[in-house]
Parts: C-alpha cells; structure tokens; sequence
C-alpha cells in the first residue's frame, strides 16, 4: 500500500501486470503531489491496484497521525488538516488498508 505516492518512484511498465497485490490510497486535496499527476497516473497503468480514496478535502498528511499544533511555513502547508476536513473520516480509510493486509498478508489462518 502506498499512500499519497510520488509517482516518479514507480516503473510503470512493472505496474502493468504486478506479481503482488498493490493498493494505493489517494488524497484528492493533496496540492503538493497533485493525484492526476501522481497517484492518478499510477493507477492508470496499474488496474488491479486496489484503490483507497481519503474523505473530501484530506490533504497530502491526512494518513499521518494527527500532527501537533505549531507547524507553521511549508511543513504546516504540506501536512496540516485543512480546513473542513474530518479527520474522524480516516478511520474508514484505515480499515480498508488493514482489511488489504489482512486478505494479502497475513498468514492464512
């Protein structure tokens, strides 16, 4: 599972039949690693990766934990909580990337 990736890490011609399963979380309000330009791209090439949107407005930090007040300057631009955004909302989020572990990782019980 990548979250909010840097699509430039990827060699697309290996995300095109992907011998694991891959999942990728995306964050519509990210500005700095815009989606169409990044995770967007990615799951262009890559169409059995699992796809996990963030709630409206989450931004590029929204699957970090909640940061501590005071970033201020390009840190606090890059990964505070704009505003509007419902953090509580992750939690949905989340459960689809344990259930992905759960169904590809974890041992079979």
């Amino acid at each position: 599972v990548a979250a909010v990736p840097f699509a430039a890490d990827f060699d697309f011609e290996s995300l095109r039949q992907p011998r694991v399963p891959l999942a990728l979380a995306t964050a519509e309000g990210d500005r700095w690693l815009r989606p169409a330009l990044h995770a967007g791209r990615v799951l262009e090439v890559c169409r059995s990766c699992e796809h996990f949107e963030a709630p409206p407005l989450a931004g590029h930090g929204a699957y970090l934990s909640p940061l501590p007040a005071g970033f201020e300057g390009k840190v606090g631009r890059l990964l505070n909580d704009p505003p509007g955004f419902d953090r509580a909302a992750m939690a949905a989020v989340n459960r689809q990337v344990l259930d992905f572990f759960q169904r590809h990782v974890a041992p079979a019980r």
